[in-house]
């Protein structure tokens, strides 16, 4: 008779391997709408659920213990049909210089049931009294090991053949690993002395008062990264952060995994920087690989940053962007001098000081050549910027022409914008109000700002 029990698990990873046991025995497995579930609802034979729980511990002797709604916790799968202690004590009780149990002269023979010996031989043997226990093993093995398993129990059933969708799978499972527990996913196995994502830089370990900033800051930082990133961006991230980029809408495509394997982030154009992250490139990331932060979320262990990758190096990328710096300044001093171009107060500052973006000075130049141009402001929405990145953003308001002609309107800027090519394409275009100035066309740029634009790399 088939019953529908909830089964509650101690852990993620013991939810998800007891439910492919669960399905593998023909039990249909309902999951909640959750991040990282650790219960269930099992439709099914209720020996068959009890045997499933049973195999749970049986093949892995450090899960935590599995409830089966309405059945004791003690009674989680039916009982093997001889207890061994009937016969044969274990040695770990047996008291020191006690005599060997022998039978009873004359007694008849015990008969075992078919198949009692190879179900008593699968059962954990009980721990000895004073002997060490085995080492927990790392997240980082606990990881790898979920996702084997996932894998090798779904081969022939369901497993995507497309490479994003793995990757989706695979960052998912990573996710909710790094959550469940209070710990980050390890990237790599710790050496002596090594901070460990689960005890941050301190070395202390994770509370909930860290886990809660940490999860705030990674959704922070897949929002920022969702809306300001340019669409052609490569990001490298951990597992727990790629998933949250997808979350938050980044393509799988343009996400390049983080794991134990990667020697470097190179082949990407932003590295999100979680505790994992750093942990596993330490300070690399800021002399080798990524000099320039880009944007910032949460403080101390909880702290994500969003930083530039240099394909040739940290040396090579600080000569290239101080090559652009003073070619931003040149153009923002022609613009400054340019009559179709009005620019008012902080404006005429961070024009003439090299911080407005590249493509900003080129499409004003070109712009200002069909219309007069008013420019408002420049802005950035880059919390925790390193000093001298690009502003990346222009209000332009409408301009009235020489003679006093009717000005060119919002709309037709808009549409000239919108006429531009790639990198001169503003990643966003909108028509706002702000006080006082009033209706002003929101002209913005995706980060990060290319360098060389203006003709010199170095």
């Amino acid at each position: 008779m088939e019953v529908s029990r909830t089964v509650k698990c101690a852990s993620y990873w013991d939810a998800m391997v007891l439910g492919s046991i669960l399905e593998e025995q023909g039990v249909q497995v309902r999951r909640p709408d959750e991040v990282a579930p650790l219960s269930m609802v099992a439709t099914g034979a209720l020996d068959a659920i009890k045997a499933a729980a049973a195999q749970l511990r049986q093949k892995h002797p450090g899960s935590g213990p599995v409830i089966i709604e309405g059945e004791d916790p003690n009674d989680g799968a039916p009982e093997p049909s001889r207890p061994l202690s009937a016969r044969e004590p274990s040695p770990a009780v047996e008291p020191p210089g006690a005599p060997p149990v022998s039978e009873p002269p004359g007694a008849p023979p015990v008969s075992e049931p078919p198949g009692a010996a190879e179900r008593a031989s699968r059962l954990p043997a009980p721990e000895r009294s004073g002997g060490s226990r085995a080492p927990e093993p790392s997240w980082g093995t606990v990881l790898a090991t979920t996702v084997r398993l996932w894998a090798e129990r779904r081969r022939g059933h369901w497993w995507p053949t497309q490479t994003r969708w793995r990757l989706a799978v695979m960052a998912a499972l990573a996710a909710v690993v790094f959550v469940t527990g209070g710990v980050a996913v390890e990237l790599a196995g710790p050496g002596r002395g090594e901070p460990t994502p689960s005890r941050l830089s301190g070395g202390t370990p994770l509370g909930a008062g860290v886990i809660t900033a940490a999860q705030a800051a990674r959704q922070q930082a897949a929002a920022w990264v969702a809306g300001q990133v340019s669409a052609d961006a490569v990001v490298a991230c951990d597992p727990a952060m790629c998933a949250a980029l997808q979350a938050a809408g980044v393509p799988a495509s343009r996400l390049l995994m983080l794991t134990p394997a990667s020697a470097d982030p190179l082949g990407s154009g932003l590295v999100v920087t979680t505790p994992a992250v750093r942990a596993r490139f330490g300070t690399r990331l800021a002399t080798v690989y990524a000099p320039v932060t880009l944007a910032a979320f949460g403080s101390g262990a909880a702290r994500i940053d969003i930083r530039v990758v240099a394909p040739d190096g940290a040396a090579a990328y600080r000569a290239q962007l101080a090559a652009d710096l003073r070619a931003r300044r040149a153009a923002g001093a022609t613009l400054l001098h340019n009559h179709g171009i009005h620019v008012a107060g902080a404006a005429r500052a961070a024009l003439a000081s090299g911080e407005v973006d590249t493509r900003l000075l080129v499409t004003l130049a070109a712009l200002s050549h069909q219309h007069p141009v008013e420019i408002v402001r420049f802005s950035s929405s880059d919390p925790g910027a390193s000093v001298g990145e690009p502003l990346r953003s222009a209000d332009i308001a409408e301009s009235v022409t020489p003679g006093g002609a009717r000005p060119a309107s919002l709309a037709s800027l808009r549409a000239f914008f919108r006429a531009q090519r790639a990198p001169y394409l503003p990643s966003s275009l909108e028509i706002v109000r702000i006080p006082p100035t009033g209706a002003i066309l929101r002209v913005k740029y995706g980060a990060p700002c290319p360098l060389g634009l203006l003709g010199t790399r170095s």
